[in-house]
């Protein structure tokens, strides 16, 4: 698929080339940012499960574009979909036992909305580039490259 500029893509070497991944790590540094003065007993086990939750948006990205086969990539892309779902969970809970102030609560979820949006764009096209594999359609690749599917 041809870039907006009207131009071919340049192929994706690593994750570190997709905005999706970037804007995730970047989801994970205010994650912590939010959650790094709960010392305290009560709020230790929720804003660890935070944590981790963020933490497996990327690397299920990361590890998704490193098999290079549609299939996978769409099913670590699902992962990491289940992972935003419960960071959103955990920083809702944060917020409603005032572990995390109500404006920093929804400046994460706006960035959570973003980056859900970003991998289901994702996921949708590269579903449609497998039914293009699948069926022979035009532009087939069998190792799908994902620089045929977004660009930078």
């Amino acid at each position: 698929m041809p870039a907006q500029t009207g131009e071919e893509p340049a192929e994706l070497e690593s994750c570190r080339d997709l905005v999706v991944w970037q804007k995730a790590v970047d989801l994970v540094v205010e994650c912590y940012r939010a959650t790094r003065g709960s010392s305290k007993r009560k709020t230790f086990g929720l804003s660890s499960q935070l944590q981790r939750a963020a933490v497996s948006i990327p690397a299920n990205i990361a590890e998704g574009r490193a098999v290079q086969h549609g299939r996978e990539f769409l099913r670590h892309l699902s992962i990491a979909s289940g992972s935003l779902a419960e960071l959103e969970t955990h920083i809702l809970l944060a917020e409603r036992l005032n572990y995390l102030e109500r404006a920093e609560g929804h400046s994460l979820l706006d960035r959570t909305a973003e980056i859900g949006r970003m991998i289901n764009g994702l996921r949708r096209s590269l579903g449609k580039r497998q039914a293009k594999d699948l069926t022979g359609g035009e532009g087939s690749r069998g190792n799908w490259g994902v620089s045929n599917v977004i660009g930078k």
